[in-house]
């Protein structure tokens, strides 16, 4: 059997729901420019912007939780490596 040192998730479910959340945040990142181009308030746009940067963390979050899950669940993989480099991508987050 060969370890793997990458992961890529295999759950429908939990992938569907990021997509989702990625769009939203693809319209909520077209509501900006229109606001930015129409002349909007500045905390209007920034709430805006907050809000397209909850939304992609919030996906990332979700994507390194499923692939650790998937990962600790997995023979295939070197989980040691696997986990130590998901840790990464959170920490990147922060």
């Amino acid at each position: 059997m060969t370890m793997t040192t990458t992961h890529i998730l295999q759950d429908q479910e939990q992938l569907n729901a990021i997509a989702k959340r990625m769009k939203r945040a693809h319209g909520q990142m077209g509501a900006v420019i229109r606001m930015l181009e129409d002349d909007r308030s500045c905390e209007e746009i920034v709430t805006q912007m907050a809000a397209v940067g909850k939304a992609i963390n919030t996906a990332a979050f979700k994507l390194i939780a499923a692939s650790l899950k998937e990962c600790i669940e997995e023979a295939t993989v070197d989980r040691v490596v696997v986990t130590e480099k998901l840790q990464k991508l959170f920490l990147s987050l922060a």
